[in-house]
């Protein structure tokens, strides 16, 4: 089967709606409203759809990875937004350097685990 996928938009849910839209616009993403209960997020072409909806076993077991071009970079852009001071459930996870590749990770308000990482060249 042949794939000419143009995108592919996670759902991911909520434990508080506002705070978690709030959360990911001082991200960067660009927020557009669809429903009271349903934004999407995008940035530079790619997206994820954020819904008012919590079940503790879906988020506790939901993980995004978001590769970016300079993961040095991006940690400082991290740690500049002062994240953990305004969100109290936020927690950030230095860069760690694996086989593979450097990621730092971010668990958002609801406990969403984000990886943000970029692969080495081979």
């Amino acid at each position: 089967m042949e794939h000419k996928a143009k995108s592919i938009r996670p759902f991911i849910g909520a434990k508080d709606f506002d705070i978690s839209r709030s959360f990911y616009r001082d991200l960067g993403f660009q927020e557009t409203v669809l429903s009271p209960g349903m934004s999407v997020f995008k940035t530079d072409g790619i997206a994820f759809y954020l819904q008012k909806g919590y079940v503790q076993d879906w988020i506790d077991n939901t993980m995004i990875f978001l590769e970016v071009d300079d993961v040095e970079r991006y940690w400082t852009e991290l740690i500049a937004l002062n994240l953990t001071a305004k969100y109290k459930e936020v927690k950030l996870t230095p860069i760690k350097v694996y086989d593979w590749g450097r990621e730092c990770f971010v668990h958002d308000p609801s406990g969403i685990l984000w990886h943000f990482g970029e692969f080495f060249n081979h």
